[in-house]
């Protein structure tokens, strides 16, 4: 199971963009998650008029490690670390260590 899924609200913990928020667009292999509006590079892009590509720079996201990213609780608004616990039908739920609240899925 992963603390963290797509579509959560996370906070850069570490690194240049530290304190940058955002949400999980993807993850790419098991450790690495791409940020929305966060690790923003510059990317030349060669023009190719055959297939209608125009060239120029393009702002593009690159991938963080998944310990420098950590799930924002929305009650604090701030980086939390997060459990697992097992509910009395069986199923298995996220919640926050600090406030024990259920994560929002």
């Amino acid at each position: 199971m992963n603390k963290l899924k797509c579509g959560d609200q996370v906070v850069v913990v570490t690194g240049s963009a530290k304190g940058s928020v955002g949400e999980i667009l993807k993850f790419q292999g098991k450790d690495r998650v791409l940020v929305k509006g966060v690790n923003l590079r510059t990317k030349h892009i060669k023009p190719k008029p055959q297939l209608g590509v125009e060239g120029g720079r393009v702002a593009k996201e690159l991938s963080l490690h998944v310990s420098n990213v950590a799930l924002q609780n929305p009650q604090t608004s701030k980086a939390d670390r997060v459990g697992f616990k097992k509910l009395n039908d069986g199923t298995w739920v996220r919640f926050f260590k600090s406030n024990q609240e259920q994560v929002a899925n």
